[in-house]
């Protein structure tokens, strides 16, 4: 998707989600559930303002700031490699919005679904793109798995997103199956998110041990 496109998509689900939520503002209750526990029961609550129209300024602040980081990024040439992408990616990540938006709104309607079990395919979806999007992402300081070890190798920098692009998949296809089973989906989206981060941060730091340890010259 070009950078035109991407903005043009991104900011209509904005503008949408902004159109919804003043349309429903009047008959919108005075207080608004707007956090749930791992059970999926509320225990948070905000006005009806903010309910409505804070989920479209979180999105409005992303899509900006994901806009604006390739252009201060010191290897910009290499984001415009993948720069499709990660264009697709920003579209997702405003779809995300907008879907647990929509998901708020229902409940705060009356429609006492489990936001949990409704929320796992939405990471699912998110997961497994940044899994495509890690496996074509090149080297640079804000997109990616960026850690000491993967900034200062390219050779490390590539192992490690090939197996990220794959664990970050699987995250995706875990979390899915928190539809399935709603009592264990925060745990399905959260633990193995985690965990694969954690081993791809150890995974990066032996393979660059261990390329130094073939080239000590270096």
């Amino acid at each position: 998707m070009s950078n035109k496109n991407t903005a043009i998509a991104a900011l209509a689900i904005v503008a949408l989600s902004v159109v919804i939520g003043i349309y429903l503002y009047p008959a919108f209750p005075e207080k608004v559930a707007s956090h749930w526990n791992a059970q999926g029961i509320v225990n948070g609550y905000v006005s009806r303002f903010w309910g409505l129209f804070m989920m479209p300024a979180i999105s409005l602040v992303f899509f900006l700031l994901l806009t604006f980081v390739p252009r201060i990024d010191p290897k910009k040439n290499n984001i415009e490699a993948f720069r499709g992408h990660y264009n697709n990616f920003i579209v997702c990540m405003m779809v995300f919005f907008f879907y647990v938006h929509v998901l708020t709104i229902f409940y705060n309607l009356g429609y006492l679904l489990n936001i949990i079990q409704f929320l796992a395919p939405a990471f699912a979806f998110l997961f497994y793109y940044a899994g495509i999007l890690v496996g074509h992402a090149k080297r640079n300081w804000f997109i990616g798995i960026r850690t000491p070890w993967t900034l200062e190798s390219e050779n490390v920098w590539d192992k490690t997103h090939a197996i990220g692009a794959k664990l970050f998949k699987t995250s995706g296809l875990i979390a899915l199956l928190g539809i399935i089973f709603p009592s264990a989906a925060i745990y399905l989206i959260i633990i193995p998110i985690l965990a694969f981060s954690l081993y791809l941060i150890v995974f990066s730091y032996f393979e660059y041990k261990k390329e130094k340890a073939g080239n000590p010259a270096s």
